[in-house]
């Protein structure tokens, strides 16, 4: 198992970003199967109607796929945020701890890095968000369905801000041997309403 550990810099900007959007509905889009350029377009306009972030550009005869239901934004802080119609998530590569290459007799270490490196994150969500509306592991009986119906599927750890229009989760992955969990860290994501 090899491990990166790596200042929380890339996401303390983007929490910043997520806590200064006051109500996340104006960015809501309907979360059904559609994709293409329609989606894409009315997901840059609501984005940019509700915030000062930059739409990725199309390079010069570039067209948006028609399979895409997700855009990249840049925002002030250089964040980089890819929206869907139903959520919102951080592209922070070099930020925060993980452990990849893991292999089966890694999963005891591959855990007790995420349960070092959890509280970090944690207080860090913290300094924007507040408390958590909810906070849990998989130690706790019934933790796969606490939060909501198989929230804590597939997570060492998990924590829930209410926010306008949506949620925050942070969470871990669970390492397992079957099927191999070959990488993990720390995430999150904004589910919007």
């Amino acid at each position: 198992m090899k491990t990166l550990d790596r200042p929380l810099d890339e996401d303390d900007r983007a929490f910043a970003d997520f806590a200064d959007i006051r109500d996340w509905s104006a960015i809501a889009g309907p979360n059904n199967d559609k994709s293409g350029p329609e989606v894409v377009r009315a997901i840059v306009q609501r984005v940019t109607s509700a915030t000062d972030w930059q739409p990725w550009p199309l390079a010069a005869g570039e067209e948006i796929d028609p399979v895409l239901v997700s855009w990249g934004f840049t925002t002030k802080r250089g964040s980089t945020i890819i929206v869907f119609p139903g959520m919102a998530f951080a592209d922070a590569k070099n930020s925060g701890w993980c452990a990849y290459g893991i292999e089966p007799g890694d999963i005891a270490d591959a855990e007790a890095g995420l349960d070092a490196h959890w509280p970090d994150h944690l207080d860090l969500a913290r300094k924007y968000f507040g408390e958590p509306d909810y906070i849990g592991d998989d130690s706790r009986p019934g933790f796969l369905d606490e939060w909501g119906p198989g929230a804590g599927s597939d997570k060492r750890h998990l924590a829930a801000w209410l926010l306008p229009g949506a949620h925050l989760r942070l969470f871990s992955t669970k390492p397992t041997t079957s099927p191999l969990t070959t990488a993990v860290g720390v995430n999150y994501a904004i589910y919007i309403n």
